[in-house]
């Protein structure tokens, strides 16, 4: 099979920089096709998928230097803070807006509410280290009183559900897709536009059932991955299982 040229030179720059420290600025594109043997073309598509791939990053005006290590997100049912310091990293929020919004057909289906019913809506900038890197919007039915100062006094949107409202949450579903920064995006999140971006959209319940959350979310490509864990038994999988027998 035939390898791409850009893929060769793409780990050609992995090498290099592969103990460059954090933040160490990368060879201009003309250096480093003079330094490869190749085009400024071919060195420009593998620097992009390098950044997409979370190994570089562009400032625009400045160049590309070598990037922090993806953040690794677990999601079971915790809170991106739980998450994100169960990791080790300094998790943060910046509340954007909080207001309240009509239900339309899509978000009405979502908390199984009638169409133009009232829907306080949440949109915070998360950010790790005071670095932007998700952009979420959330959706909660019922009334909420205050949500704003509740929310201030707390931080934290779960614990302010469940502490001021007894709204605990019992179950989640998070619903994974990719997509493209906008301009508004990626001026939030201080990116380029058309980065990759992992869109994840949560629906949460109460323990009778009730859709208490449904919130969209958009992560950097560039700054995130998503790890899920399962634990399977033997006898969902005979065959699986046969074959791992000696």
């Amino acid at each position: 099979m035939k390898v791409p040229k850009y893929y060769l030179v793409k780990r050609e720059i992995q090498r290099l920089i592969a103990d460059l420290p954090v933040g160490a600025a990368l060879p201009t594109e003309r250096e480093l096709a003079e330094l490869l043997e190749t085009s400024r073309t071919t060195v420009r598509q593998a620097i992009s998928e390098l950044v997409v791939n979370g190994r570089l990053e562009r400032t625009q005006g400045s160049g590309t230097f070598v990037a922090q290590p993806k953040l690794m997100q677990l999601r079971p049912l915790t809170s991106f803070s739980q998450d994100l310091a169960a990791e080790g990293w300094r998790p943060g929020s910046k509340v954007l807006e909080i207001d309240v919004v009509e239900a339309d057909e899509e978000l009405a289906g979502h908390l199984q509410l009638t169409p133009g019913a009232p829907v306080h809506r949440v949109t915070r900038l998360r950010t790790q280290e005071d670095e932007p890197i998700a952009l979420e919007v959330a959706h909660i039915p019922g009334p909420l009183p205050d949500l704003a100062e509740e929310m201030a006094a707390r931080g934290s949107l779960y614990r302010t559900l469940a502490e001021a409202f007894q709204i605990d949450l019992d179950a989640v579903e998070d619903i994974v897709e990719t997509t493209l920064a906008d301009p508004e995006t990626a001026n939030l999140l201080g990116i380029e536009v058309g980065l990759p971006l992992l869109l994840v959209h949560r629906t949460a319940w109460d323990a009778d059932g009730r859709p208490v959350e449904w919130t969209r979310s958009l992560f950097r490509g560039d700054r995130f991955r998503f790890v899920a864990r399962q634990r399977l038994r033997d006898t969902e999988h005979p065959a699986s299982a046969a074959a791992d027998r000696p």
